[in-house]
């Protein structure tokens, strides 16, 4: 890998060492990835990595999926994970939040909800998500980022799934219940007796009376997140970029995502977003890396290229126009799509082609 991408001109690795709620590196708070099971327990991808990286002058970054916990159709065994050891961390559809509310998290059942719920859902949802509106959560995602920050030398450290899977979620009890404590402080003693009544039976009646708040309190959270890890990277090792693979569609990443890079970018909580303009048209590719460089604010905008999914010479178009309007860096997306056969590339020499002609 390391030899590919230096041959190919490449001079970052963002390489994932945090999947579904486990690690390929020797983490202190999560399980070692089940793909390693046949490994030698003494081997840890990211010091190799980091080690054959550095021989070769290339940086590394630690890319972490942050709320993607577990896919739906292999759900973790270890007890140890956080789907089995918290699910009370599991963000929760609306449709059955009312329902799981009168269950303990503690209950099989209530896990077994969520996933047969979200399975009729599988266009949109990846898989299950952590709430960041839990203390817990935000507490363990920080402590995984510090451990890599502290224990490796990386030169970034990256954020993936730094959002909600849509508006449907997260009605999980904490969030509600720091939401309704939130306004609560607003309303005189009349209008929380009012509510306290309604809720007893309408447990989301202050989700429906402040969407727009309820939006607002949404999205506060994961920035709140992004926030703070922010600031403990850098007061650990402020050389660190603190980078996030962000939508490329910025409305829907504010309204659907509450994922709202822009703000990011303004308060300087990120060194850099990766775009992920991986539309195959090259003119929305061009239009999402512009309104990002608008909204930069200082901060550099990496364009984010869906390689896996159109063939080179549309990847080299997409090159091409990334450095005409201003883009600071270019991402490829991904490496085992550009290195391995397929029916877009058969002969697998996809990184080769591009390294040769950018």
């Amino acid at each position: 890998m390391v030899a590919a991408a230096k041959e190919s001109g490449v001079n970052t690795l963002i390489v994932q060492v945090r999947g579904r709620g486990d690690a390929y590196y020797r983490s202190r708070w999560e399980p070692r990835a089940p793909s390693l099971a046949n490994q030698p327990e003494a081997f840890d991808p990211l010091a190799v990595t980091i080690a054959e990286a550095k021989k070769a002058g290339l940086a590394v970054h630690a890319w972490l999926n942050t709320s993607l916990l577990a896919n739906l159709q292999e759900l973790p065994a270890d007890a140890r994970h956080a789907y089995n050891a918290h699910p009370e961390w599991l963000m929760v559809p609306r449709p059955i939040a009312s329902e799981l509310l009168k269950l303990d998290p503690a209950d099989p059942a209530y896990r077994a909800r969520i996933v047969e719920w979200s399975k009729g859902d599988l266009t949109e949802l990846e898989g299950l998500y952590l709430s960041p509106s839990h203390p817990g959560v935000q507490e363990h995602l920080y402590n995984l980022w510090m451990d890599v920050v502290e224990r490796y030398e990386v030169d970034g450290v990256h954020f993936d799934y730094v959002r909600f899977p849509n508006p449907y979620f997260d009605y999980s009890r904490a969030a509600l219940d720091r939401f309704r404590a939130e306004v609560d402080s607003g309303l005189s003693d009349a209008e929380r007796q009012l509510f306290a009544r309604v809720a007893a039976t309408d447990p989301l009646i202050y989700t429906t009376v402040y969407p727009d708040r309820w939006d607002r309190f949404r999205r506060e959270q994961v920035t709140a997140l992004v926030e703070r890890i922010y600031q403990g990277v850098k007061q650990r090792k402020p050389h660190v970029m603190v980078t996030a693979a962000v939508f490329g569609n910025d409305e829907d990443a504010f309204t659907r995502r509450f994922q709202d890079w822009k703000l990011w970018l303004e308060r300087g909580i990120l060194d850099a977003v990766a775009l992920m303009a991986y539309t195959p048209d090259t003119e929305v590719f061009k239009r999402q890396i512009a309104i990002a460089r608008g909204f930069s604010f200082g901060r550099q905008v990496w364009a984010g290229i869906g390689a896996y999914r159109q063939p080179v010479e549309s990847t080299l178009e997409k090159v091409a126009m990334a450095r005409r309007i201003g883009a600071d860096g270019i991402v490829l997306f991904s490496y085992d799509s550009m290195v391995r056969p397929s029916d877009t590339h058969p002969s697998g020499d996809y990184l080769k082609r591009v390294g040769a002609a950018w």
